[in-house]
């Protein structure tokens, strides 16, 4: 069988599971994974004949990647169950799109630029410390930021629980001191809001306008459109 018919088993599974090649592989080592009910190999090859099933479930079908940008509102989690009444950005996507998972997440009180897909390498390359993928938002504040608070958060960082937290602060307006423009590289949970939060502010507003190469453009509330990862 020549090699142009079949793929390899790291990047079938991680295609149709939406999991990255690492993920797959550890399946593959815990034997979990099996071809044509045989227990599969690490570096096995497989054709759209074969049978291939992960922790006994078959896995059917030969798919594409699919690479979705939807501008999130508010009001909506990033899940793929309702949090009691609370919607869920899927209630916003075609039915054939429930596949795709969410590449990072904002929480209920945040909107803009959401990326889902079911491409596993992909999700792992954006969201990986890593890869420094810098992330940008609008951010409205309850009150005005003091200079001496953008200073320490801009210059040195504000010490979290969970290590410290330095973002890159720019003014929206010159008439007041409450609208930025917040530029990180990480993607802890709720990191800008606990940023603000260990000062005293609260964020009465975030929106995620940019994730590494992608930006949200013309997309409005609700909206999104299927994107080309190049």
């Amino acid at each position: 069988m020549s090699d142009e018919s079949t793929f390899r088993l790291n990047k079938y599974l991680a295609l149709h599971l939406g999991i990255s090649r690492r993920e797959a592989d550890k399946l593959i080592e815990e034997r979990k994974v099996k071809i044509n009910n045989q227990i599969a190999n690490l570096g096995a090859r497989v054709s759209t004949n074969d049978e291939v099933s992960a922790n006994n479930k078959i896995i059917s079908g030969i798919t594409k990647y699919e690479y979705v940008a939807l501008n999130k509102p508010t009001g909506y989690v990033c899940s793929r169950k309702r949090q009691g009444n609370t919607p869920t950005i899927y209630e916003l996507l075609p039915v054939v799109m429930a596949k795709l998972k969410p590449v990072g997440r904002l929480d209920k009180d945040s909107s803009g630029l959401i990326l889902l897909s079911n491409d596993g390498d992909f999700a792992f390359q954006m969201t990986h410390p890593s890869f420094h993928k810098v992330k940008i938002y609008k951010v409205r504040l309850d009150r005005d930021l003091e200079p001496l608070h953008q200073q320490m958060i801009s210059d040195y960082g504000i010490n979290l629980e969970d290590g410290p937290s330095k973002l890159t602060l720019e003014r929206l307006s010159d008439s007041n001191r409450r609208d930025w423009t917040v530029t990180m590289h990480e993607g802890r949970n709720r990191q800008i809001r606990r940023t603000f939060a260990a000062l005293g502010y609260s964020v009465v507003k975030l929106h995620r306008t940019n994730f590494g190469k992608y930006a949200i453009g013309d997309l409005k509330p609700g909206e999104y459109e299927i994107i080309i990862n190049n």
